[in-house]
């Protein structure tokens, strides 16, 4: 009897210390628009943004400014014909036009055709740095996770365990580096750019789209405070060799738009950092 009780203490302890532990990720974030929690099967705690013709974009947001970090989570996209949307995870310093941002962006699909992952750098208002790639899996399919290591000397992007991207800092050059910026996941309506560059609008029948996040990791620098012990991992990081070799991996194999070879677009002149990488 004694046996069974202590092993019933145990699982009891157990769920306690997973729904504390999915409380306190909740807690970092403020939401806005349509947002429900639950749970998976594994009893982890999931965050799900809802998003249809009359609710708006819904999204949550972290409380905290951070001045770099890592920051993951793990994400599964809209099911089916998601055209139109686009489904974020990324920093900001805010809304202006002097922001610096950084961005992983998903956008929406028509049934099966790849999704695309845009990723950007803004830094004193200047983006159009962006990398896209054709993501090679099904990302509504499960949850997989996606990675931003950003420090002073390069910010990192990362697909499970895939790195994809490296954007270098240079000392003459626009980098995100005095501005506190907040975490962001977000779903809106991108009908006006985010499929085949808007020629596929959403498609509201297909409605309510939904996605999923659970698992939010952040070891960062929080603003105006103390470095989380374990920065040394991220704070100086660098792709090895290796993982160059998985950056050139997708690059070769699933690589949809690089800004650097976009003469139309820069048509006087590709950007100073496209020369030197």
């Amino acid at each position: 009897m004694a046996r069974r009780s202590l092993a019933l203490l145990a699982v009891s302890l157990a769920l306690l210390q997973v729904a504390s532990a999915a409380r306190s990720w909740l807690t970092q974030f403020t939401t806005d628009g349509t947002v429900r929690t639950g749970y998976d099967a594994a009893g982890q705690k999931v965050m799900m943004l809802n998003l249809d013709r009359s609710s708006g974009p819904a999204g949550f947001n972290s409380k905290e400014l951070f001045l770099y970090g890592e920051f993951s989570i793990e994400m599964k996209l809209i099911r089916g014909n998601s055209a139109g949307t686009v489904s974020c995870f990324y920093l900001s310093s805010g809304t202006d036009d002097w922001r610096d941002e950084i961005d992983m962006e998903f956008m929406g699909n028509s049934s099966g055709q790849p999704v695309v992952l845009n990723t950007n750098v803004w830094a004193n208002g200047d983006g159009k740095k962006e990398h896209q790639f054709d993501l090679w899996f099904d990302p509504s399919a499960d949850y997989h996770t996606y990675t931003i290591i950003w420090n002073p000397e390069n910010i990192l992007f990362k697909v499970d365990n895939v790195f994809i991207r490296s954007f270098k800092r240079y000392a003459d050059l626009p980098y995100p580096s005095s501005k506190p910026m907040t975490l962001h996941a977000t779903l809106w309506d991108g009908s006006y750019w985010a499929t085949e560059k808007g020629k596929v609008p959403v498609d509201w029948n297909n409605a309510p789209f939904v996605v999923s996040y659970r698992s939010f990791y952040a070891n960062a620098c929080v603003s105006g405070g103390a470095c989380r012990a374990g920065s040394d991992g991220w704070m100086h990081r660098q792709l090895d060799a290796a993982e160059w070799g998985t950056v050139r991996w997708a690059e070769r194999n699933y690589m949809r738009y690089n800004y650097c070879q976009d003469g139309w677009r820069f048509s006087q002149g590709l950007p100073a950092e496209c020369s030197r990488n």
